[in-house]
């Protein structure tokens, strides 16, 4: 079925809905398609999941054989939490035929007891097992063993990696890559959205992934290329999108893919001539929905906090946070107080650190403190 909106905010569909990104997947696919793996960074929302499942589809249709996987581990806190999300993302899917994979299953998994199920669609088998305290070594090494058994090529990414660095257990990294360095026919995307501590992983001598991988980074879609796509998705279904409203759009939100896609797929559904004031309509009526959450979050925050997240909001985007002008013009508190919000507000990602600057990592959010009178 296809989506009744062109503008995807969730998901992927198939290569109609996806804009450009031709450059980006031709490099992934030839990196993986000659045995790399690849580190793929990027800032949340500019569209880094989206390109790895586009890839993936295309690495599918080049290769029906093939498996492809994919896997986000933002939310795991342990090693066990990743292994039994590895286990439920990769057991089952070597063999097409429920039975041969349940004996491959039974003949490598042995130190726990998995549980099968069956997709009432497909009839796919779906895997989940219950790792004991003490066996979490034991169960990822059985998983590797069972993926080094197939025939086939197998393309598994895993987005949010950085996450294994704020595991409880030591010696993750090592462990991993002790795994993974003797799978020839497993090639890997390593992704994340905390670029410095991705990049360190990949880039530190110290580091076990050290230099094993090739280091991509995306940034924004190309603003034409976005522009076309836009329009002519408009234009299929004889709407028009001003060239000039979607301007304002893209540098509205400096290409953020998420963000620019999420108001698009606002006005497209509105069934009304889009021009700049119902765009500025679209942008208000998504902060105003999200204001309450918003609210939510700024209780778990310090007044201190709060004062520079709104000034940085206020800025847009600011070089020297600890700056002793852009802390007077605001009225913050003493350079030390500043410079422990300042961390507060990154560990817990309100701010983002790239190389143009400090900004609030929510767009939206940032429109909507904005707008606050404190």
């Amino acid at each position: 079925m296809k989506p009744n909106n062109p503008f995807l905010i969730a998901g992927y569909h198939s290569p109609e809905y996806f804009c450009d990104r031709q450059q980006e997947t031709q490099a992934l696919l030839d990196a993986l398609h000659n045995e790399r793996n690849v580190t793929l960074t990027a800032p949340r929302r500019i569209g880094k999941t989206g390109l790895i499942r586009h890839t993936l589809f295309h690495i599918k249709k080049q290769a029906p054989e093939a498996v492809t996987l994919y896997m986000d581990i933002f939310s795991t806190q342990s090693l066990s939490d990743f292994v039994r999300l590895f286990a439920h993302t990769v057991l089952g899917q070597l063999d097409s035929a429920p039975q041969k994979a349940l004996n491959r299953i039974g003949k490598f998994i042995k130190s726990c007891r998995p549980t099968l199920t069956f997709d009432e669609l497909t009839g796919a088998p779906k895997v989940s097992v219950d790792v004991a305290p003490t066996q979490e070594g034991s169960t990822l090494k059985e998983i590797f063993d069972y993926l080094s058994s197939s025939e086939k090529n197998c393309y598994i990414a895993i987005d949010e990696f950085q996450q294994i660095t704020a595991y409880p257990e030591k010696g993750v990294e090592a462990l991993l890559r002790s795994y993974i360095q003797f799978l020839p026919n497993v090639h890997f995307v390593f992704a994340g959205s905390r670029q410095h501590v991705i990049q360190e992983m990949f880039t530190s001598s110290k580091r076990p992934f050290y230099q094993s991988t090739q280091l991509l980074t995306l940034g924004a879609i190309d603003r034409d290329a976005y522009a076309r796509f836009a329009m002519s998705h408009f234009a299929r279904h004889g709407k028009e999108l001003p060239r000039e409203v979607f301007d304002a759009i893209y540098k509205r939100y400096d290409g953020y893919t998420w963000y620019v896609q999420y108001l698009l797929n606002r006005l497209y559904g509105y069934n009304r001539n889009v021009d700049l004031k119902l765009a500025a309509y679209a942008a208000e009526e998504i902060v105003s929905e999200l204001s309450y959450s918003y609210a939510e979050l700024l209780n778990t925050c310090t007044p201190g906090q709060i004062s520079l997240l709104k000034a940085i909001a206020n800025e847009g985007c600011v070089n020297e946070v600890m700056a002793g002008s852009f802390i007077a013009k605001h009225r913050l508190r003493a350079a030390s107080s500043v410079s422990a919000a300042l961390k507060k507000l990154l560990n817990s990602e309100l701010i983002y650190h790239s190389s143009d600057g400090y900004t609030v990592y929510d767009r939206f959010m940032g429109e909507w403190l904005r707008q606050q009178p404190f």
